[in-house]
């Protein structure tokens, strides 16, 4: 059954203008936690020469992926994978890029560090991991739009909520994946492109 998200439809051309620029080429591209699937229809279509590989951990959400496909997909959106980013074993072994959609605020930690511990596995030297969401900054204080997201996310479950970039970049560095370049979306949110260092 599809669903729907309205931010899905909101971010959706901001994103792609990034990604645009960020993406490479060719290659398999995995979006990881794909959600209700509404990117990866949209994605897959503005970059056919690239395979794009969505993924979520949800039955639900693989549902929507799968029927969004079968009614609108093209041929280079593969079906959905389950793949839970805490997890040592994904199923998937290698990717030209990683793209990640709202994901590590809405995600206890482990799954913050499942997720630089795999594009260490699976991007070679060069290839990107692609974030987009709302982050807090240091030395930057949040908006207001930010802060009551971020106490709404604790209240729902208190491991979640918006993480701090420079720890983040921190982490990532240690798993050999450099922060490349930041840069300022609608609605107080950021994309980032880690590059695997060589």
């Amino acid at each position: 059954m599809k669903r729907t998200a309205p931010a899905a439809s909101r971010n959706r051309d901001p994103i792609l203008a990034v990604l645009r620029e960020w993406l490479p080429a060719s290659g398999l591209v995995l979006e990881v936690a794909s959600g209700t699937g509404e990117h990866a229809i949209a994605f897959a279509a503005a970059f056919p020469n690239l395979d794009w590989q969505p993924s979520d951990p949800d039955p639900e959400a693989r549902e929507s992926i799968a029927a969004w496909r079968a009614e609108e997909g093209t041929p280079n959106l593969r079906p959905p994978l389950a793949l839970d980013v805490a997890s040592d074993n994904w199923p998937v072994t290698e990717a030209a890029a990683i793209v990640a959609i709202n994901l590590v605020h809405i995600s206890p930690p482990e799954a913050s560090i499942g997720l630089l511990d795999g594009a260490a596995r699976l991007l070679a030297p060069g290839a990107p991991l692609i974030l987009y969401g709302p982050w807090r900054v240091r030395g930057e204080p949040l908006v207001p739009s930010n802060l009551a997201f971020d106490a709404a996310l604790k209240e729902r479950d208190p491991r979640y909520g918006l993480r701090e970039l420079t720890s983040f970049a921190a982490e990532a560095r240690d798993r050999g994946l450099v922060l490349a370049e930041r840069r300022a979306m609608p609605a107080n949110n950021l994309s980032l492109r880690f590059v695997r260092a060589g």
